[in-house]
């Protein structure tokens, strides 16, 4: 694809985005508007199904509706209440430590750009662009699997890192679409552009796409030798 055709794959996955579930994040955001709600849900969702995070966050949000009440939980019942999602003893030792960090660092507050946020445990900048996007509805950029695999898929860039996708977004990407990128890629990346085996014959943006994206290789040939 060229940096012309980003309008126009920008209207289609938004269409299809509206076809599908809505990511836990931006359906926390919608269901609660809470920006702290928001940022343990993102904490919660990485390397985690959707699925899983939603029931683990809809547990935890039960004894947890500020940063305060993490106080009241020992790691252990935060662990209880996020599991099975991945890394859970190292998120819920996270999540201990989070009111603190917030006291130390910000007087309870939490905080609105990516490199303050990057300062809070367990918080990388992904989850830093996705609270500051979706958390204080600012423009940002979060990479995650799905933008960095078929933002390289489709040849919009060519980059071996998330940060280097998020950084060469940041030159390339009209500023307008940076809030809502990371969640209809996603979302795309869910349904259809999946890792392996992507769904192209029902792709709704295959015209645009290069096909063969960063770590994937062309088939290769077979030759059959003839006899004689």
């Amino acid at each position: 694809m060229k940096k012309t055709d980003i309008a126009a794959i920008n209207r289609i996955l938004a269409r299809e985005y509206l076809r599908n579930d809505t990511p836990i994040v931006e359906l926390v955001k919608v269901s609660t508007n809470d920006v702290f709600k928001i940022l343990v849900a993102t904490i919660l969702s990485a390397r985690t199904k959707d699925e899983t995070t939603a029931a683990a966050a809809e547990r935890l949000f039960r004894q947890v509706k500020c940063p305060n009440d993490l106080r009241r939980l020992s790691s252990r019942q935060i662990e209880q209440a996020v599991f099975p999602v991945g890394f859970y003893h190292t998120k819920a030792r996270h999540l201990k430590q989070l009111p603190d960090a917030l006291d130390r660092l910000y007087r309870g507050i939490i905080p609105d750009t990516v490199e303050q946020l990057c300062e809070l445990p367990g918080v990388g900048r992904k989850t830093a662009n996705l609270v500051v996007a979706a958390g204080f509805d600012k423009p940002a950029i979060c990479v995650d699997v799905h933008v960095h695999r078929i933002c390289n898929r489709l040849g919009l860039l060519k980059t071996e890192t998330p940060f280097e996708t998020e950084m060469t977004l940041r030159r390339i990407l009209p500023r307008k679409y940076w809030k809502t990128w990371n969640s209809r890629l996603v979302s795309f990346g869910q349904h259809t552009c999946f890792p392996r085996k992507p769904a192209c014959n029902k792709c709704p943006i295959c015209k645009y796409c290069c096909r063969i994206g960063v770590g994937e290789k062309p088939a290769k040939k077979r030759f059959i030798r003839k006899r004689g």
